[in-house]
């Protein structure tokens, strides 16, 4: 998709109806969570003390995360041997405790798009932190039992804007589909194992004096989502309708984002003016994925009449990008429970803030209580590409779920509660008149919906309603 700045005639530019729609999505986070003092044990054990090292072990203390989720404690035998791990044995474990992951999250948004691994067409996979041929998303197709033909694409170079550029993918396989008359169902998936890169990157600090605050951010995680065109697509609700979106690079800024290469593992390149580059993107960014949207409702005009789905970089974003869009934190209320929570997880990280967006929870967190319709997701990676898109919201979609029982994921008796559960929660004043049968899954109890909707940890919840309450993560 062009931007205007390509001199392209706007009513050429301008996005129809293009009937892709989410159908699914699925997250999967690994059973560890590595706090702040994690990282001061693995210093302590392994390193001496240093100027470079002090520094990083105190931003370690301020980057706003409460955990990192990692497929390890501090304890993992990888991070604790008399060296870094090399590239192979990371990729062993990658393609071993990863693919697991990613299968698991596979299946949660399959199951919630009420498709079989058997209904997809095609699979766009993502990551940048393995690059083993075949690709994992090979072993992923495999597990799932993928045995008819399916076309396949594995994004790499691409970073943390993987998730989105995944998806801008798949939209645009779908759209030939629709061209030629074909159904598409597309599984997106993201991958990132980023968490036994810690001795690879203390070493750099360690040996070059270096402060590289990467170590002190990235966390493990799967995610996946599924995209229909909407041929033969039945009684099926979507979750998100995807209705269109924008990618641009900022002109000679390769040298300040990057994940290089390196014999033990890879090494992030993160620069002081990332937080400034990216706040100063967006607006022109919006301003022209507005302009190809010439039929959304005269209500959403500007950045703060929209929900924002903006993957959680690091806090110096967040609120750079804030203060650039004129929102605030409840805008993107998931964008911080994520971060807060789990960390960055680099590609694999947008996909999850889209789900955690659509739960009850972060309803009641919305600005003045009012849900949004339409939901901005924006991503950055490196180049520094700039991810955008629009979606909108089915506020009456049921949410599914899976049940994790004896490390396999198995469908719950009955489904989770509707996404729009509690009244009056939409900006625009549609759906406050719905009827019960829709708010409701059919023979469900309230009792029943307890056991089987997740949970909200109340210390999370505390942690982000801080953050929400005006503190300051940078």
């Amino acid at each position: 998709m062009l931007s205007s700045e390509d001199g392209e005639d706007a009513a050429t530019s301008r996005f129809g109806s293009l009937n892709l729609s989410i159908l699914g999505l699925g997250t999967e986070y690994p059973p560890y969570h590595l706090d702040p003092a994690a990282l001061d044990t693995l210093v302590q054990r392994h390193y001496p003390e240093s100027p470079a090292m002090t520094k990083i072990r105190t931003i370690n203390k301020y980057t706003g995360i409460d955990t990192r989720s990692a497929i390890g404690s501090v304890d993992h035998p990888m991070a604790n041997m008399d060296r870094a791990p090399n590239i192979d044995e990371l990729c062993c474990l990658f393609l071993k405790d990863g693919v697991a992951l990613a299968v698991t999250a596979a299946r949660k948004a399959l199951h919630e798009a009420q498709l079989s691994p058997l209904d997809i067409t095609h699979v766009v996979s993502t990551t940048c932190t393995n690059s083993a041929n075949p690709g994992f998303d090979h072993y992923v197709c495999k597990q799932l039992g993928m045995t008819q033909p399916v076309e396949k694409v594995l994004l790499h170079g691409i970073g943390c804007s993987g998730g989105l550029a995944s998806l801008r993918t798949a939209a645009n396989l779908a759209l030939g589909s629709s061209f030629m008359g074909r159904r598409a169902r597309v599984l997106v998936v993201a991958l990132e194992i980023s968490s036994l890169l810690v001795r690879s990157e203390l070493d750099s600090i360690h040996q070059s004096q270096e402060t590289r605050i990467g170590v002190a951010l990235f966390s493990d995680c799967a995610s996946a989502a599924v995209l229909s065109n909407g041929i033969d697509d039945g009684n099926m609700e979507p979750v998100y309708e995807l209705l269109g979106w924008d990618h641009r690079i900022i002109p000679d800024t390769e040298e300040d984002l990057g994940f290089d290469v390196d014999p033990l593992g890879w090494k992030v390149v993160l620069s002081p003016r990332v937080p400034k580059l990216t706040a100063g993107v967006v607006s022109p960014t919006f301003n022209d994925l507005l302009s190809t949207l010439p039929d959304l409702p005269p209500q959403y005009r500007e950045a703060a009449d929209f929900d924002w789905a903006l993957h959680p970089g690091g806090s110096t974003i967040l609120s750079g990008v804030e203060r650039a869009m004129a929102i605030t934190p409840e805008h993107m209320r998931a964008s911080y429970d994520t971060y807060i929570n789990h960390g960055n997880s680099s590609s694999a990280t947008i996909l999850s803030v889209m789900d955690r967006l659509r739960q009850k929870d972060m309803d009641e967190l919305a600005p003045a209580g009012k849900v949004k319709d339409f939901v901005v997701g924006c991503a950055f990676g490196p180049g520094i590409a700039i991810e955008m898109c629009m979606l909108k919201r089915n506020l009456r979609h049921v949410r599914r779920t899976l049940v994790i029982t004896g490390g396999e994921a198995t469908p719950p008796m009955t489904e989770t509660d509707p996404s729009d559960e509690s009244e009056g929660s939409r900006s625009d004043g549609e759906g406050d008149d719905l009827p019960q049968a829709e708010r409701e899954v059919d023979g469900m109890t309230g009792e029943a919906s307890e056991l089987v909707c997740e949970k909200s940890n109340s210390e999370e919840k505390d942690s982000l309603a801080e953050a929400l309450n005006g503190v300051e993560l940078d």
